[in-house]
């Protein structure tokens, strides 16, 4: 985000603020889906006007996972029908986005219905969307124009230091690049065994999986969603008596299963579920179950996709 001006843009009338700067006002933290909602979306264009932006990038975009803490009920396809398709085609870290999509994915965000990304053009123009409507956006100017269209909205257009949302990006959980050397290294794992097990992050908390076998790699690698997360683990065990055995007595697990049409497919479970788990994947072809939990996962290689030109530009 440009830091040479933030704003911080609400509802909450600062005055209505504690020592702490904590809100002590009578206004709700939810959407109202009319007038208000409207006018942060005016606001937003405003600035990115004053910045001369008609067309932003995605970046870092999640769906809601197993536990959701937005305000109101998670909508089906995250919110995100109308905008992309229910694959997420196109809702992806770098992707370009006109203005109109990019106010209607603040709108989602605003109303938590479970999506949610940064938005970006360049180092001129950010916008972080954050809980209780509260909203940053970062410009490389001062818009004074859009500050005052903010306040005539009846917000409140606060300048801070930064967004606190800057702060999470600044370093990567993943810093290797899958680059040529980790193709190399896939191909040869994939040849020297039956296969593979891909696990595609193309969004946060969205995952696709493949058996990767030395025959389907490069189809595989062609149809990566750009700037995905990519972690390799050892492939399905055939024996999925033995996988759901083994099942610990506590704790979650990620199990992963084949289908008799070939199909990957995935569950988050815990021990209140193995006789549930045990049938729905009574006619699995193979299986494993991975840990959730991070000091307990051990993969056989993690690296994220660069960009054509070899830089590697998400922020996993």
């Amino acid at each position: 985000m440009p830091t040479a001006f933030v704003h911080r843009i609400t509802k909450y009338d600062p005055a209505d603020r504690d020592e702490h700067g904590h809100y002590v006002g009578v206004e709700g933290t939810e959407s109202d889906h009319g007038p208000v909602e409207a006018a942060y979306l005016e606001a937003i264009a405003a600035f990115a006007k004053a910045c001369d932006v008609d067309r932003l990038e995605i970046r870092e975009p999640g769906v809601a996972g197993a536990v959701h803490f937005g305000g109101e009920p998670l909508v089906a396809g995250h919110g995100l029908g109308g905008l992309f398709p229910p694959d997420l085609t196109g809702f992806h870290d770098g992707a370009k986005v006109s203005l109109p999509v990019a106010l209607e994915l603040v709108r989602i965000m605003l109303r938590g219905q479970g999506a949610w990304c940064g938005l970006e053009a360049e180092n001129r123009f950010a916008v972080h969307v954050g809980w209780d409507l509260y909203v940053h956006v970062g410009s490389d100017g001062p818009c004074p124009d859009a500050v005052a269209r903010t306040r005539a909205l009846g917000l409140f257009p606060e300048p801070v230091t930064a967004s606190p949302h800057t702060a999470d990006l600044e370093e990567r959980e993943v810093t290797a690049a899958a680059d040529a050397d980790f193709w190399t290294r896939l191909r040869t794992m994939s040849a020297s065994a039956p296969a593979v097990l891909l696990e595609e992050n193309h969004v946060r908390n969205a995952t696709r999986w493949y058996r990767l076998t030395e025959a389907n790699l490069d189809a595989v690698r062609a149809g990566l969603t750009p700037r995905a997360l990519l972690t390799v683990w050892p492939d399905l065990n055939p024996d999925v008596d033995a996988v759901l055995a083994a099942l610990p007595e506590d704790g979650s697990v990620e199990f992963v299963w084949e289908t008799q049409d070939g199909k990957i497919t995935h569950v988050s479970a815990d021990s209140s579920d193995h006789e549930e788990l045990a049938f729905l994947v009574a006619d699995a072809k193979a299986a494993c179950a991975l840990s959730p939990y991070v000091d307990e996962r051990h993969p056989l290689a993690c690296a994220a996709l660069p960009d054509s030109d070899g830089v590697l530009r998400a922020r996993w």
